[in-house]
Formats: structure tokens, sequence, C-alpha cells
């Protein structure tokens, strides 16, 4: 029963670390990452502070998809010191923006 366990755990923590990845390679892939990082400020905010900011949000999800694929300015010209704003990115499509979103959210 120990083995069962530790092996379901093992899987599902794989699956996970597979699935993180993946949607850091699609940001990589639709250029997200020249303005942004996981844990750091560069042009626009680290991912992870996105998600602090937006935890807990009905609306986060598809307000943040809908301003990858639209841009964006001025929600975050406190924090990065200047209104930078995020162009559109309209090679991005509304699931491949979802999936972003949800990726994005989930960062601590």
């Amino acid at each position: 029963m120990k083995r069962l366990t530790l092996s379901l755990l093992v899987t599902v923590g794989l699956l996970s670390a597979g699935a993180a990845q993946a949607d850091e390679a699609l940001a990589k892939a639709k250029n997200c990452l020249a303005c942004h990082s996981v844990d750091k400020k560069i042009v626009g905010p680290a991912y992870k502070d996105i998600a602090k900011r937006y935890a807990g949000q009905k609306d986060a999800e598809a307000k943040l998809a809908e301003k990858v694929i639209k841009g964006g300015k001025g929600a975050w010209a406190k924090e990065l010191g200047a209104e930078i704003p995020m162009p559109p990115n309209t090679t991005v499509k509304p699931d491949e923006a979802t999936k972003l979103v949800k990726w994005i959210l989930s960062l601590k």
C-alpha cells in the first residue's frame, strides 16, 4: 500500500512539473519572457507578482487572458515606476492566453 501511494505521489508530481514547464515553454514561444520573468521584474511585472495581485479574484483569469491578447497600460505604473504599456500579442490564441494565465495565477 505504501509503495502504491508513493508511486501515485511521484506520478502526480512529475505530471505537475511537466505542465508547468510546458506553460513556461508556451510563454517563451509567444515572446512573453522578453518582458516578464517568473520571479523578477524586467520590463513588466514578475509573474509571481501578478499571481499575488490577482489571487482570489473571480474574474482575473478572463480579464488577464484578454489583456494578454489586447494589451493594456497603467495597471502596474506604481510598481514599475512608469506607465509602461503592454503591447497586444495577436499571435496568442484565446485558448493559449487562458493556458498562460492559469499557469501565471498558479505561481506562488
